[in-house]
């Protein structure tokens, strides 16, 4: 099954986080940089010009209610605090190659914002967001490479869920680091937005590819 994408009426960039601009705080995945690069000069360009009095670019038009919905999550009027979610049982570490991973959280919203704060850029969504953090070690005795840029969600139905690259650059989170010296112990956060039906999924679980194959790690 193809990967479900996020379209631009269903992601709405916070109105109010706009007119305060962007800081250059916010950092983009090592894997996939230039893309995510683009993405943040071009939201960086239209906050310069609305803050200067430009009206704002035109969306694709989405129905009246929907953006009104999104409208009413950016300013805070919806449940838009994130969400801590109980961890799997068990919580077995997984190896993938030689990098040794596990699962110390998982929090779902409809908004991320920038590494500043108020100040920075913000996006919000009708679904949810779900952020994946991860403690990673390689166990063994030569670097390793691994991307995790390429990594996805999946549900029992088999829908699969890319990295939301945007999201990822937005909320400034560390670069995805593409190799592991020998014993080097790595936190790493993954976004990914999906429904929320899915986030609830028994069978929602974390994909990345190893040179070996596929390796899961249960999210639920």
């Amino acid at each position: 099954m193809s990967p479900r994408a996020p379209t631009w009426p269903r992601m709405f960039l916070t109105a109010a986080l706009l007119l305060g601009g962007c800081t250059q705080d916010a950092s983009t995945p090592e894997s996939g940089q230039e893309a995510s690069g683009n993405t943040l000069q071009k939201l960086r360009a239209e906050a310069d010009r609305v803050r200067k009095g430009g009206a704002p670019s035109a969306r694709p038009e989405a129905e009246p209610e929907q953006e009104a919905r999104l409208a009413g999550l950016a300013a805070g009027m919806g449940e838009t605090a994130p969400s801590k979610l109980r961890l799997p049982a068990p919580n077995d570490t997984v190896h993938v190659d030689t990098v040794a991973m596990k699962l110390t959280g998982l929090e779902s919203s409809h908004t991320v914002k920038g590494s500043s704060g108020k100040t920075g850029l913000g996006l919000t969504t009708e679904d949810l967001f779900l952020r994946v953090e991860l403690v990673t070690q390689n166990v063994g005795k030569a670097p390793a490479s691994l991307s995790l840029a390429g990594a996805w969600l999946t549900d029992a139905k088999g829908q699969t869920y890319p990295l939301a690259r945007d999201a990822q650059a937005v909320a400034g989170t560390r670069p995805l680091p593409a190799t592991w010296a020998p014993e080097q112990r790595t936190e790493v956060v993954l976004l990914f937005e999906l429904p929320p039906e899915a986030v609830q999924d028994d069978g929602l679980a974390l994909v990345v590819k190893g040179t070996g194959g596929d390796v899961r790690i249960p999210l639920r």
